[in-house]
């Protein structure tokens, strides 16, 4: 019989020394070409064939392996963040590069994990010889520009039946969750510069349509449904001078809700809000697409055999210098964030905690909800039944996007969390392998969730994708 975790157990060192190079390399959206490069190179060397530039995306990579009629898909990702630099391993903020980038979600053991999981089914196979074809999907920009939503778009995902991936998180538990859709977007106001003192009424400001573009949504914040997120920065507010009539600004728009129509009813409400501040100014506007997300259709099915294996499988064991620093982290965080920690731990699992601050043991299956926030995995979602787990590989309490969390990023605490989700993800593959009947009722369920709706990208067709 196939024994996941002693495979696993005995190449952990190549899949954390993969991880450490991403990490020591982090890359934003669409810039990832040492993070595809290094995974190009893992994936051949483990025997997988390799397909680069899917869906016309330099840094998206397909590793495959086998040639059976089921085809089940891990999904990697490896982009970083803007201005997140930070020393690995210690408790204070200390980046390496003042206003560098860092892996602040975790996305280089992300990608590794299910690098690893993805390993682990193709030597399943090899052993017991399944009718399974094993992939290994590197999906970019997940962050800040959708890629496995492009990538969906494309058609690359057409042919698979079961989809798995997971996130670095402080729990060990099954994401039985929904997601919100989103939708980004730049509105851009063109005016007219003049002196501000001298001649202010031959001036036309982008700067005031786009504070009053501003002043309109937050108005329309009343009118929406209240799981609506309207969220926006000026990106550029027309220079540095006061005494200058500011002829051009523009602000960035991002726009989540719980369904993808309402996103688009949404952006609409608010593109007439900024077709309104330009005429009160007199200014012209347009408007940039960057990227959208599909809400994620949460799978029962899938959500039940995971927790099987959450269940059955080893729980992660730490040692005293590494309960020292998930404390010494902990002590870096505030009322604020304590108040994340316990919303997302109930209060008896913390009490079981007590002071370790770190999550060791599995979470009991939590019933279906909706999580206020957005991942491109939704896309993947509409045309695949697909299931997702996290793992301990932060303090307690952690907020993703922040130092602390690139603090952990090449941490043993981190690494195990990784290698503990790789085998939760390939033991799931595994079950399903070997009862067809699995995949075939979460494709049923998948169906039955959608009723009658077919996916339909949010990407606009001029994108060309």
């Amino acid at each position: 019989m196939f024994n996941t975790h002693s495979f696993i157990k005995d190449k952990a060192a190549i899949f954390t020394a993969l991880s450490d190079k991403i990490w020591d390399v982090p890359e934003v959206y669409f810039e990832e070409k040492y993070a595809v490069t290094t995974m190009e190179e893992a994936l051949l060397s483990e025997g997988f064939s390799v397909t680069k530039n899917v869906a016309g995306l330099e840094t998206a990579i397909l590793g495959e392996f086998g040639t059976g009629p089921t085809i089940i898909a891990f999904l990697g990702e490896y982009d970083a963040l803007s201005q997140l630099s930070q020393v690995n391993g210690v408790t204070a903020y200390a980046p390496i590069e003042k206003e560098g980038n860092g892996h602040g979600c975790g996305h280089n053991l992300l990608g590794v994990g299910s690098f690893a999981a993805a390993c682990a089914l193709k030597e399943y196979i090899t052993e017991t010889g399944a009718p399974i074809t094993v992939r290994y999907y590197g999906c970019p920009a997940e962050e800040t520009r959708s890629g496995k939503a492009i990538m969906t778009k494309a058609g690359v995902f057409d042919d698979v039946d079961l989809a798995i991936s997971w996130h670095p998180n402080t729990a060990n538990a099954v994401m039985n969750i929904a997601t919100l859709a989103n939708y980004a977007v730049d509105f851009k106001f063109y005016g007219k510069s003049s002196h501000a003192a001298a001649a202010p009424h031959l001036g036309r400001s982008a700067l005031d349509a786009v504070e009053l573009m501003n002043v309109g949504v937050n108005f329309l914040r009343e009118h929406v449904e209240s799981d609506v997120r309207m969220h926006y920065a000026i990106t550029n507010s027309g220079g540095m001078s006061a005494n200058v009539v500011q002829p051009y600004a523009e602000v960035s728009y991002l726009i989540r809700a719980p369904k993808k129509a309402q996103v688009m009813d949404v952006f609409k409400r608010v593109e007439k809000i900024a077709e309104g501040a330009a005429l009160m100014t007199e200014t012209t506007m347009s408007y940039e697409f960057k990227g959208a997300a599909s809400n994620l259709i949460p799978n029962t099915v899938l959500a039940n055999v995971m927790q099987e294996q959450l269940n059955t499988v080893t729980p992660l064991e730490y040692s005293e210098e590494e309960y020292e620093y998930a404390a010494a982290i902990y002590e870096t965080f505030d009322e604020q964030t304590e108040a994340e920690a316990t919303a997302l731990f109930p209060k008896t699992l913390l009490t079981l905690l007590g002071d370790k601050k770190i999550n060791h043991f599995p979470i009991p299956l939590l019933p279906e909800s909706t999580m206020m926030a957005s991942t491109d995995v939704g896309d993947v979602s509409w045309k695949v039944p697909t299931i997702q787990v996290a793992t301990s590989c932060w303090t307690i309490g952690t907020p993703p996007h922040t130092w602390q969390v690139v603090s952990h990023g090449k941490t043993s605490i981190g690494h195990k969390g990784m290698l503990y989700a790789a085998e939760l993800m390939a033991n799931t593959a595994i079950h399903a392998a070997e009862h067809p009947a699995v995949i075939q009722a979460a494709k049923n369920e998948l169906t039955e969730r959608l009723n009658g709706e077919t996916y339909v990208s949010l990407i606009p067709e001029e994108r060309g994708m």
